[in-house]
């Protein structure tokens, strides 16, 4: 018998929540000597977790919302809904959706609006845009490339998620403003509290 999405979701929550708390036991905290990050334990990394994978879940069994296209992340219960979507409605939805779940005490919403359909060969274009944006961030050691999503529309670039300080933000921007065939870049990271 094949698992539903939520029971695909609910496997991974659970699998991801536990890898947190093996490489968070043994991780040491990377901090920049004149920006001091907020700093979260184990167990709040863990509900992070489970409220993203919670939130991704309603999203996915919501059938006005198309979470494919939502990126959720979560820092500290704030969660950040993020990506391209196709109308206001949708954005209203998803931020519904999303309030209702447990462990949500509050909403970063910084989803956009697509602005023309797509066609197969845009969405390949940007699927390798978004490839090349990524490798470049993970090429660099001084951000923490796996706190930003990236998503591209149409060449544009939305790079999101919960970062430890501006310089870290100024320089994914532009690494990503570099990167070869981004048109543009909409800055929608936030300094972690």
């Amino acid at each position: 018998m094949k698992p539903t999405p939520f029971e695909r979701f609910a496997a991974i929550a659970l699998v991801s929540a536990m890898s947190l708390s093996i490489v968070a036991c043994s991780k040491p905290v990377e901090t920049a000597a004149s920006e001091p990050v907020a700093s979260t334990t184990v167990g709040t990394e863990i509900d992070d977790t489970v409220v993203t994978a919670s939130v991704k879940s309603a999203l996915l069994a919501d059938a006005d919302v198309k979470s494919v296209d939502v990126k959720v992340e979560t820092r500290k219960g704030e969660v950040m809904l993020s990506g391209f979507v196709d109308s206001q409605a949708q954005i209203e939805r998803a931020t519904a959706v999303t309030k209702a779940v447990a462990g949500v005490k509050s909403i970063d919403n910084k989803m956009a609006l697509k602005t023309a359909d797509t066609t197969v060969g845009n969405k390949v274009d940007d699927g390798i845009v978004t490839t090349r944006v990524k490798a470049a961030l993970l090429n660099d050691a001084s951000i923490k490339s796996l706190d930003i999503a990236v998503v591209t529309r149409k060449g544009e670039v939305q790079l999101s998620g919960f970062v430890d300080n501006q310089g870290q933000i100024d320089k994914a921007l532009q690494i990503a403003k570099a990167t070869e065939d981004v048109k543009a870049v909409s800055n929608e990271m936030s300094i972690k509290k």
